[in-house]
């Protein structure tokens, strides 16, 4: 199996010594290059082509995160690893919009370096196989991502918010979220955005829609993912019709690889619409008997109209010490979890009273990487119950043979 290729910029050249002294015994990797500062990182970059890049940030010439923005554009497949002094918050977010893979504070040891860069680049190998399966369907159709359930207070704004930025980071793919709770969204709160203009606005001129008239109501968030916010004030939902959530989901599958739609907790013709047209459908529950009960007549709904067949049910605050386990649940609904989201209130609070999605704010923790892998789903379009179900028969097989 190939190193790990590794290429070290740092003004410093004593801090570059100590880093490669920290991986001098390090079988599995080697130091292919350095840099003194950001402008000879990005020269570097393509042409060496690293696996990462371990990038200080108070760099002269061309500061770090500036070249790690420019690198993430320039040369993809290079993961960035940014090791800096600076342990606030304002600089990991900075660090994260510009592509970094991880944020670490000197002074560290050399446990944590190695083992830092070998999981970020297990994920980056991860990431580029989810990539290679999109390339190889050719420009396959526009994702269109309906997250749904019709139990309120379940995460849906949540993880609707922090899969869209974790699709943008992850496939690199243009990616649009939908506020499709008319009355009473929040996608804007979270994402700490202050729109002049929402859907309401839009639909007045939704006889003229075109490519130019979508982007001057579409807000961009410094993630790199635009957002279509929910109406100002509640009484305004009523004038928005299932016909113009037709026409903007058709507009907006003309620029936008992922379109991630957040619904209100009840169906209804806009909802309807969405459902209809969407390609995968998210159905977020919790392991409380309202929600279970509620889930069950939702799929009951979604059978109805042929639409079961799109669902990937996401447990969220996934825990084994609340009085009900999800095999039980998946007993219960005839349905099996694609995916779980592990309960972790002090970030999602934290985050959300920041207005920074988790996966900038806190990348590292067990529920941002829980994320990830619910996007990396959604890009290879798997966890369907056919998938899930294969898995768990090839499961049994190598117990029984293995």
């Amino acid at each position: 199996m190939g190193k790990i290729r590794i290429m070290i910029v740092d003004d410093y050249a004593e801090t570059r010594e100590n880093v490669k002294r920290l991986l001098y015994f390090e079988d599995d990797m080697e130091i292919v290059g350095e840099a003194g500062d950001g402008k000879e990182a990005v020269e570097k970059a393509e042409k060496l082509r690293p696996d990462i890049i371990l990038m200080d940030i108070n760099m002269p010439v061309m500061d770090g995160i500036e070249a790690t923005e420019t690198i993430s554009l320039r040369v993809p497949t290079a993961a960035i690893i940014i090791m800096s002094v600076q342990g606030e918050q304002e600089y990991l977010k900075k660090a994260m919009m510009a592509g970094a893979r991880e944020y670490m504070i000197k002074p560290f040891s050399s446990d944590e370096l190695t083992e830092t860069i070998r999981r970020v680049y297990d994920l980056e190998k991860k990431r580029r196989v989810n990539l290679h399966v999109e390339d190889t369907a050719k420009k396959r159709e526009p994702q269109v991502v309906v997250v749904f359930s019709t139990k309120g207070g379940v995460g849906k704004t949540t993880i609707a918010t922090n899969l869209a930025v974790a699709l943008a980071q992850e496939s690199r793919g243009k990616v649009v979220l939908v506020d499709l709770d008319l009355q009473f969204g929040d996608v804007a709160v979270m994402m700490n955005i202050v729109p002049r203009r929402t859907i309401t606005e839009l639909v007045q001129e939704i006889a003229h829609l075109d490519k130019e008239t979508m982007e001057s109501y579409l807000i961009e968030h410094p993630s790199g993912i635009k957002v279509l916010p929910a109406p100002s004030r509640p009484e305004y939902a009523e004038l928005v019709i299932a016909a113009h959530v037709e026409k903007i989901i058709n507009q907006l599958k003309e620029e936008y690889d992922y379109i991630i739609i957040d619904t209100p907790p009840f169906f209804h013709e806009t909802n309807l619409t969405a459902l209809d047209m969407c390609n995968q459908i998210l159905l977020i529950l919790a392991l409380d008997l309202p929600t279970i009960k509620n889930v069950k007549l939702s799929l009951e709904v979604l059978d109805s109209l042929h639409h079961k067949g799109k669902v990937k049910l996401v447990l969220n605050r996934s825990s084994g010490d609340i009085g009900i386990n999800y095999q039980d649940v998946e007993k219960s609904l005839g349905m099996l979890i694609a995916a779980h989201i592990p309960s972790d209130g002090r970030v999602v609070v934290a985050a959300v009273n920041r207005g920074i999605p988790f996966v900038v704010s806190d990348p590292r923790t067990k529920i941002s990487q829980a994320i990830r892998d619910l996007a990396h789903l959604v890009i290879s379009d798997q966890g369907y119950q056919e998938d899930l179900q294969k898995k768990e028969k090839k499961g049994v097989f190598s117990r029984w043979f293995g």
